[in-house]
């Protein structure tokens, strides 16, 4: 099994500009999921969103900023669960940006996928490049 998820995507907007859709917590809100984020190292944040019992998800992801050195790159923790303190799910996600040719190249990194986690890799593989496309929209609007 794939443990990683790896993206990327081109905007034709400054790093300035995309780095502010992956660290407002009222952007991110808008193409991902509700937050408490805080661009802070060690900031200890939750994504919100609908429970999916059928897959041992109880709608909260548990987050932990691991990296942060503006406009270039963020990483933080990413877990999951049933909702009984056991995380199923344990992984990290890296967001890198590059300047290139007037624009910026955003590459997503998201490791530590387990066997157990075969159908939410999968999903998450789509989602992430469907909410990077989501971004764009965004930014192009």
């Amino acid at each position: 099994m794939t443990t990683e998820i790896k993206h990327q995507w081109f905007y034709n907007q400054s790093p300035e500009e995309v780095w502010e859709y992956l660290t407002n917590a009222e952007l991110l809100a808008k193409w991902l999921m509700d937050n408490d984020f805080k661009p802070v190292d060690g900031h200890e944040f939750q994504f919100r969103t609908k429970p999916m019992t059928n897959f041992g998800f109880d709608g909260i992801i548990y987050c932990k900023v691991l990296e942060i050195v503006p406009q270039e790159k963020l990483s933080y923790t990413w877990k999951g669960g049933p909702g009984d303190g056991t995380m199923t799910l344990d992984t990290v996600v890296s967001w890198t940006l590059h300047k290139k040719d007037n624009g910026t190249e955003l590459h997503l990194l998201h490791t530590g996928f387990k066997e157990q986690n075969a159908m939410i890799f999968s999903i998450m593989d789509n989602g992430w490049l469907s909410n990077m496309k989501e971004i764009a929209d965004f930014l192009n609007a």
